[in-house]
Formats: structure tokens, C-alpha cells, sequence
């Protein structure tokens, strides 16, 4: 395959009525994606943490009490997500959420082919928030997942900022980066921006960002999220001159659709300007300890 078309969603939280309310709101966005002829559909991190609104009301504000409450919903997101995968004949990136897992609880964003399997990407690396308040462990294992002959990698939220866990997956073959997101800040937002155009820029593949967008005063969670989807590719050949394909509107829920050519990035591979991919051994390997050089102090006077 050459070409696939992705919907990389900008998921507004909701306040849920009940389970149904769920089921229809993720049936309504996969269909819609999928009628627009999409075939790989990413939704943010924690974007299934808008079931906290079905919880009890005082587990809402207590990030350690909801937990081990939420995982009365995980059979059933992944036998919903698993039965819309295969309606529409889509892979989905889930919405992730925390899943316990030995001892504790990790953020993992289940993913599904579009004949109902299941298999999932933990995320490795905590933000203060999940170490320090949420006590989130970091999940284990580095995964690539094939739909049709296209191999892609998802580096959740923070996971994108860090260079070796985003080539670990272009070295198993990797062309697309999925980053799913939830930031509490514009700030936030712009780290992992920058950080998908990074991984993009040195992996020479497609980097997309779906962000969680959200004003839920009602649980300590996700309370307040900030973003805008995007899909960013390496500045070259073929390529947009910034390195944007495309972007959606500033915490505007929807999904940005777009059709990628992987042809452009398999060129730039092998015939680039600059050949970043190729070159990322010597990158690692010619630079040595740093020398502190010191250069004195100001003459007086």
C-alpha cells in the first residue's frame, strides 16, 4: 500500500448519561470517520476517561479511588471497540485509560484490526502527574502493529518527546507515528507538538497527533485539556515546507481526515535533501563525551 487515509480525532470529554450515551457517542465518531472513507482512526490519550462521569460521584475528584473502579468498563470498551473495528472494517487506536496490570495500573491505548483483534501500547514514560499523584506505573514492551502492509508505532503523550522509543519503532518498520494526547495546558500541547515534528523530522515518517479537549470541572482527571489534531511529515521533497500536512482548529473537537502518500516519505528515505533516517547511526555514534572548553573572563577596563 502507497497511500492510506487517517482520521486523527480532536475528542471533546462529555459528561455521560450512561453506558448507551458511551456506546453512541464512539459509534457515531467511528462511523463518521469511516464515511469519509478513513481506515486507521486514532482517538487521544485518556479520552475514555469521560466514564468517570458513570462512576460515583465522590470517586470523581479521587484519582487513586477511580482506578480500580474503572476497570468494570474495560470488557466492555474492548468488546465495543472490537464489534466497530469489524461493522466498518477500520483499525482503531482506543481512547486509553488506566488498566491495571500487576501490581498496579498502567496508561494503555488498546488497538484493534478491522477483523476484532486486540492488542495494545502501554505508555513507558510517566508525566509528575501520573507518578506523582495518579501513581501510574510505566507499561513494558515497545510494539509495532501492520494494517494492510503499513507498519505503525503509537508513542503515547509524553512517550513522543523522547527520541530512542519513537526509532526503536521506525527500526521495525514504523512510517507512521501515532501520538495520542491529553495536556492540561497550551504548554503541555505545544511540547508534544514539537516533540511529533521532531520524531518526524529525524524518522522521516508521518507523525500524527490527536489531542483530548476538554472543560470537565466535574472530575480532577481531565478537568481541562487543550490542543488541536495534527499530522506532520519531515520537510522535504514532495513534503509541506513547515512540516504540517494538516491541523484541525485550536479545541475544536472533530476529526481531521487526510489521505498520506508514503510514497513521498520511502522517497525522502533514500533521496531526500538530507537523509536524517539514514544517517541517524552516525548521529548517535561520532559524537563524543562533551570537552568543557573555558574561554576566561572579561579583561577589566
Amino acid at each position: 500500500m502507497t497511500v492510506v487515509k487517517v482520521a486523527v480525532a480532536a475528542y471533546g470529554v462529555e459528561f455521560l448519561p450512561d453506558w448507551a450515551g458511551y456506546e453512541a457517542r464512539i459509534g457515531g465518531w467511528v462511523r463518521d470517520a469511516a464515511s469519509q472513507g478513513a481506515t486507521l482512526l486514532v482517538f487521544p490519550e485518556y479520552a475514555a476517561l469521560e466514564l468517570v462521569s458513570l462512576l460515583p460521584r465522590e470517586l470523581h475528584h479521587d484519582v487513586l479511588a477511580m482506578r480500580p473502579a474503572l476497570q468494570a468498563f474495560v470488557p466492555d470498551i474492548l468488546s465495543l471497540h472490537a464489534r466497530l473495528a469489524r461493522e466498518h472494517g477500520v483499525c482503531i487506536v482506543a481512547g486509553s485509560l488506566p488498566v491495571a496490570a500487576g501490581p498496579g495500573f498502567v496508561n494503555r491505548a488498546h488497538v484493534f484490526g478491522p477483523d476484532g483483534s486486540v492488542s495494545f501500547q502501554d505508555k513507558l514514560l510517566m508525566t509528575r502527574f501520573e507518578a506523582e499523584e495518579w501513581d501510574i506505573s510505566p507499561g513494558q514492551g515497545v510494539r509495532v502493529f501492520e494494517l494492510s502492509g503499513v507498519r505503525f508505532g503509537v508513542a503515547i503523550c509524553y512517550d513522543s518527546e523522547f527520541p530512542l522509543l519513537a526509532r526503536r519503532m521506525a527500526e521495525a518498520g514504523a512510517e507512521l507515528l501515532v501520538v495520542p494526547s491529553f495536556t492540561g495546558s497550551p504548554r503541555g500541547y505545544t511540547r508534544v507538538r514539537v516533540g511529533s515534528m521532531a520524531r518526524a523530522l529525524e524518522n522521516q515518517l508521518y507523525a500524527l497527533h490527536a489531542p483530548l479537549i476538554a472543560d470537565a470541572p466535574w472530575t480532577y482527571a481531565v478537568e481541562d485539556a487543550h490542543g488541536r489534531a495534527g499530522i506532520y511529515a519531515p520537510s522535504d521533497d514532495g513534503l509541506p515546507e513547515d512540516g504540517i500536512v494538516a491541523q484541525g482548529e485550536w479545541n475544536t473537537p472533530g476529526w481531521l481526515v487526510t489521505e498520506l502518500d508514503l510514497s513521498l516519505i520511502r522517497h525522502v528515505r533514500v533521496d531526500g535533501h538530507v537523509l536524517n533516517w539514514r544517517d541517524r547511526v552516525a548521529g548517535q555514534e561520532r559524537p563524543t563525551s562533551a570537552e568543557v572548553v573555558h574561554l576566561g573572563v572579561p579583561a577589566l577596563g
